[in-house]
């Protein structure tokens, strides 16, 4: 994938976490959360990231993030491998790179004001000293991502989930960071309520210039706010390609699969559409299957789709697929 214009470049990035053998016995395991993932995040774009619950996500952010450390690969942010440096030299980063939490409700300290929320990182990295400037920085905060200065004054408990995720949202922006990882930022919010922030996240990437990794399960959220779209599977991305081309066109069987799940609002058209419905279970990353992770489960896998591991390639200008068949 091309790397031009490039502000994040993950290049063969894997996570594993050791498993049993501890305090009370079983037996030594590796889980591959996240096993050779490579993609390519542009200035100024949105990169959805898509799957099914524990295919590795929220693992993908978290690396990238350095919150965990990876086991092998490199993340370029803006030039520089993130993985070679120490705690010290990450520090510099921290403020360019930030996260929006899954939950609202678990992500905010109970103990501490919004505007105690809000200062906290202010002060912590030096960005205004004096109180007053702390002060008028919040009020700027809240009113950017809809919400009111008096708001400053309440309680996490004190504001509706919205409301709460909408503070999430203004303590990343303290930090006027280039990247943020948004990490299922909709899926605990009412539908309503998911449209508020979706829109919110657009409205501040236009203002700001921001580049977001949007990692969600939901298609239809991601169809309105991406600009391109990864799909991975069990710790593997296994379709890479422009919005439009995915969702009209995709190529690898279980990008077809996902969005035949989506409904369609219209009764007829939902009607005359093929449903993919896939057999069996989602293999365990304690032991994946040999070949192509998909094959159990693939509805057109043939004799080599088990033994062979099929390599992410360009099938068509722009479009990534790691398909045999494709």
């Amino acid at each position: 994938m091309t790397a031009d214009g490039a502000l994040l470049e993950v290049r063969n990035l894997v996570k594993y976490f050791h498993v049993g053998g501890g305090l009370f016995g079983g037996a030594p395991g590796v889980v591959r959360a996240v096993d050779g993932v490579s993609f390519v995040i542009r200035r100024g774009e949105t990169l959805g990231l898509v799957g099914e619950s524990g295919c590795g996500k929220t693992t993908t952010g978290r690396c990238i993030l350095q919150l965990e450390r990876p086991t092998s690969g490199e993340i370029v942010f803006d030039g520089q491998d993130l993985t070679k440096l120490d705690e010290g030299g990450l520090r510099r980063f921290r403020r360019r790179m930030q996260v929006i939490f899954q939950d609202p409700y678990s992500s905010l300290n109970p103990r501490m004001t919004i505007g105690q929320i809000l200062t906290e990182p202010l002060a912590v990295h030096g960005l205004a000293p004096a109180r007053g400037a702390r002060a008028a920085r919040v009020g700027e905060l809240l009113r950017h991502v809809g919400l009111l200065p008096q708001h400053a004054h309440r309680y996490p408990h004190e504001l509706s989930g919205g409301q709460r995720q909408r503070v999430g949202i203004a303590r990343a922006l303290a930090m006027e960071p280039d990247l943020i990882v948004c990490d299922e930022p909709v899926s605990a919010l009412d539908v309503s309520i998911q449209a508020q922030i979706v829109n919110l996240l657009e409205d501040l990437q236009r203002e700001f210039g921001l580049t977001y990794l949007f990692v969600a399960h939901d298609l239809s959220v991601v169809r309105h706010i991406s600009d391109r779209v990864a799909v991975m599977y069990l710790g593997k991305i296994v379709e890479i390609a422009d919005r439009q081309a995915l969702y009209e066109d995709p190529l690898h069987p279980y990008t077809r699969a996902l969005l035949s799940a989506v409904p369609i609002p219209d009764p007829e058209v939902e009607a005359r559409r093929e449903h993919v419905v896939l057999g069996g279970e989602v293999p365990s990353p304690l032991n994946p299957p040999a070949g192509c992770v998909f094959h159990p489960r693939c509805p057109i896998a043939v004799g080599r789709c088990r033994s062979e591991v099929p390599e992410l390639r360009e099938v068509k200008p722009g479009h990534w697929a790691a398909c045999l068949l494709a």
